[in-house]
């Protein structure tokens, strides 16, 4: 058994062998087919190489190179043949570039720049631009429509100022004679000596002059209100809604004057606007149905009255007939003696009724062609008012009725202002504890602290406990 194993181990070992003799003959066959196309490659260029070399030669040798390439073409032949299948074409993957109609309207000639000559100088062209402010004004339309507009306003100002002063001064000048018969001082500008009197410029359109020194008064302020002609946007909205220069006269009248009664009486627009303005026409006084049956006044004139018996005496015939023929002139006169301003918009806020004060206030319209003395009478009128307030008395009754309307007016105020009040009263006392527990407190005393304590105690428990009604029944 042994040799027999030895035999087939020798057997195994040969065959081995053999097989990595013919896996090294294989492997080497292939390394030279792979380089086999180098060769045949490097083959058919010299044979390229030759053929044109015996091309040459033929030319100049005639026909014996013509037998000799015929000979040798069947050969190249099969060559060529042999080799197509190893070979990679060789195209140009640029060679569309070269095509004329690939690229349209392109010129390949004008890429071409013409040479520079360096020692000529170049030649600019400067064009020929036209001047437009000299030769297209229309260009400018809207710059010269804001210096126009600007012009214009500016002249209407110093034009609208120096009239409006004019205006002022004419007034001051008519009216002086009578101003100095009746006040002690004329134009008070407020100092200690008067260093300018006459009127006050407070804008270009408002000018003001303070009178004092006359019995019945405190004293008088005019107010000359101009139309504002020094702006020209004011001018153009006066053109849809007309106005007037227009003299307000406030006379402050002395403490215990006058009887206590409201009234008004002036044109209709005006009446309206100042009934719904001034608290004093809007609590006390109502308006008058057909005043001019009533109270003889002009047609187109409204009148606003608390006690008829006052108005009635306030509207006599000197009054009336002054009325009548200044109707153009005079715009309202207005006489109160609980005058406490404008009508307050949140009266919730005041805790105190306003201070009244005794008050004739006059409007009038100033004339259109600054002829002044014809509204000179109506200064007259405003001083023979006074003195007839110095000396009209109602009547019981009346008296007695004007009474209860003020009566009336302080419990509706007093009831529209109880809340505001109840809260005002209730911040007071928690205050007051707050200060009596921060002095307890600073104290250092125990003793006190302590009573402070059940003083507090004693107190809230009051506040909380229920609230019973007493009832006392009699015996039978």
């Amino acid at each position: 058994m042994r040799p027999v194993f030895a035999l087939l181990l020798v057997g195994l070992l040969c065959a081995c062998q053999l097989n990595n003799a013919n896996v090294n003959s294989e492997s080497e066959d292939d390394i030279d087919n792979d380089f086999a196309e180098f060769d045949d490659d490097f083959v058919e260029s010299s044979y390229d190489t030759a053929t044109a070399e015996n091309a040459d030669s033929s030319k100049g040798s005639g026909g014996a190179g013509v037998s000799k390439e015929k000979l040798d073409a069947p050969k190249r032949t099969v060559n060529d043949d042999d080799d197509d299948d190893g070979l990679v074409e060789n195209d140009d993957e640029f060679e569309h570039f070269q095509d004329e109609e690939e690229f349209e309207g392109y010129d390949a000639g004008d890429t071409m720049e013409p040479p520079i000559d360096q020692k000529t100088e170049p030649k600019l062209k400067i064009p020929n631009i036209p001047l437009h402010f000299r030769t297209h004004w229309d260009s400018y339309w809207m710059e010269m429509l804001m210096v126009a507009g600007l012009l214009a306003y500016f002249a209407n100002f110093f034009a609208g100022k120096a009239k409006n002063a004019r205006l002022a001064q004419l007034w001051f000048s008519t009216h002086k004679a009578l101003l100095d018969e009746n006040f002690a001082l004329v134009g008070d500008d407020g100092k200690v000596e008067n260093e300018n009197p006459g009127l006050i410029k407070e804008s270009e359109s408002l000018y003001t002059l303070w009178c004092s020194g006359r019995t019945c008064c405190e004293g008088m302020l005019v107010e000359l209100k101009m139309i504002k002609r020094q702006d020209l946007v004011s001018l153009v909205a006066g053109l849809m809604r007309p106005q007037l220069d227009q003299a307000h006269i406030k006379i402050e009248l002395s403490r215990g004057l006058m009887d206590s009664f409201v009234f008004a009486v002036g044109s209709k627009k005006t009446i309206s606007k100042v009934f719904k303005e001034y608290t004093d026409l809007t609590k006390f006084c109502s308006l008058v149905a057909k005043p001019e049956e009533r109270y003889n006044v002009p047609s187109g004139f409204g009148v606003l009255s608390e006690i008829p018996e006052a108005t009635s005496a306030i509207l006599e015939s000197r009054v009336i007939t002054a009325l009548n023929k200044y109707q153009s002139y005079i715009d309202y006169l207005h006489i109160s003696d609980q005058f406490s301003g404008p009508v307050q918009q949140e009266e919730g806020t005041t805790l105190k009724q306003p201070e009244t004060k005794a008050v004739l206030y006059a409007g009038f319209n100033l004339p259109k062609h600054a002829e002044m003395e014809t509204i000179k009478p109506l200064l007259l009128l405003i001083f023979y008012l006074m003195e007839r307030l110095k000396t009209y008395r109602m009547s019981k009754e009346a008296k007695t009725k004007a009474d209860k309307n003020r009566l009336r007016v302080e419990e509706e105020f007093l009831k529209s202002t109880h809340a505001a009040r109840a809260e005002a009263a209730a911040q007071r006392r928690e205050d007051k504890r707050k200060q009596e527990k921060e002095r307890v407190l600073a104290e250092e005393d125990p003793e006190k602290q302590r009573r402070w304590e059940l003083k507090e105690q004693k107190r809230q428990a009051k506040k909380n406990a229920p609230k019973m009604k007493r009832l006392a029944v009699k015996s039978l």
